[in-house]
């Protein structure tokens, strides 16, 4: 079902990969200031709204980090931002039902780092991103997959088997450009 939501899929994809080294640097701040300006940007949340809704992001992932965290903790700083995204992009997700998605896509990206076979990785991507978007499966199929490969190309990145860096956080970038253009265009239609 398409929605009046609108986004930069290229913000989006800079966003998320600037992001992602923040937090693998744990630069902390950095990681801030971009998911504030994300959350302006591309969520329309003003401030300081926008400076929340990072602050419950942030605590979710510090707080997934240990091997052994609370999970109701982490889905509860998740749901918490879900709720203040909702309310200002309009999107008619259920933010209980897409934080539960995005810690299992968590669980699932933790656990299969190294696997050969991310097929449970690409359909726990399928699942949250039907649900945020209020797309179906067969529509936003093309973004989860590529969405795997960004993940893939950070986990080599992070275990230190990548031999070009810097390449590889601009293919991160690329995959993850790629994916959201593949909701956006599914949006559109």
């Amino acid at each position: 079902m398409a929605t009046s939501f609108h986004f930069e899929p290229e913000r989006v994809a800079y966003f998320e990969a600037a992001g992602w080294r923040a937090y693998y640097d744990r630069r902390w701040f950095a990681m801030l200031r971009l998911i504030v300006e994300l959350c302006q940007e591309q969520f329309r949340i003003p401030f300081p709204q926008s400076l929340l809704a990072a602050y419950y992001s942030i605590r979710a992932a510090i707080a997934w980090m240990p091997k052994q965290h609370n999970e109701q903790k982490v889905q509860r700083y998740l749901e918490e931002f879900y709720r203040i995204a909702r309310r200002y992009s309009h999107l008619p997700f259920s933010p209980a039902k897409v934080a539960g998605l995005e810690l299992r896509y968590f669980e699932v990206h933790r656990r299969l780092v190294g696997a050969a076979d991310k097929s449970e990785f690409v359909e726990a991507l399928v699942h949250l991103h039907s649900a945020l978007f209020d797309l179906t499966p067969e529509q936003v199929h093309e973004s989860a997959r590529l969405r795997v490969l960004a993940a893939d190309t950070v986990d080599r990145i992070t275990s230190g088997q990548s031999t070009n860096r810097e390449e590889d956080w601009r293919q991160l970038e690329v995959y993850l450009r790629q994916c959201y253009q593949s909701i956006h265009q599914a949006l559109s239609q």
